[in-house]
């Protein structure tokens, strides 16, 4: 056979032979890291759930999920052991660093219904209030009517 007609196979053969080294190296990475986990350590789930590990088994992880409550899990089921500072501030809100001084975001949007007043704005009293949805009552009843004596919706065939 000819090298040209081979070459659309080895470049095959390559590309699945570097996906697979790529897909080893990310499964050796995942697994030294769940051997890294020791009771105490707070986890983050793959299904997004935040945890401390209570016990390690073989196959399985036994986590606190709330205080009190025991889960087991498989460890393949363990998406990233957290440091303790990173899991303190995502479950318990606990900031160590100097984002303290940050300013705080509301839970809900009701405290952002009422902008703050400043010079520009007038007083609710002071605005003008318009009803567009309903016509004057003394205004001439003949202005409404177009011109050419054509309604809204009508066709102009001659």
């Amino acid at each position: 056979m000819n090298l040209v007609t081979l070459l659309p196979f080895i470049v095959l053969i390559g590309a699945m032979f570097l996906m697979t080294r790529s897909a080893k190296k990310k499964q050796q990475a995942a697994a030294q890291m769940r051997d890294q986990m020791t009771p105490g350590t707070g986890v983050r789930t793959i299904g997004g759930m935040y945890a401390t590990v209570k016990g390690i088994g073989d196959d399985t992880v036994t986590l606190e999920v709330a205080p009190g409550v025991h889960a087991i899990f498989a460890k393949n089921s363990i998406g990233a052991v957290l440091e303790d500072a990173e899991y303190n501030r995502i479950v318990h809100g606990v900031s160590d660093d100097a984002t303290a001084d940050a300013p705080v975001v509301p839970d809900d949007a009701s405290s952002l219904t009422e902008a703050p007043k400043t010079d520009l704005t007038k007083d609710e009293d002071e605005a003008p209030k318009l009803d567009l949805g309903k016509k004057d009552e003394d205004a001439p009843k003949g202005d409404d009517e177009p011109k050419d004596g054509k309604s809204d919706g009508e066709a102009g065939a001659k």
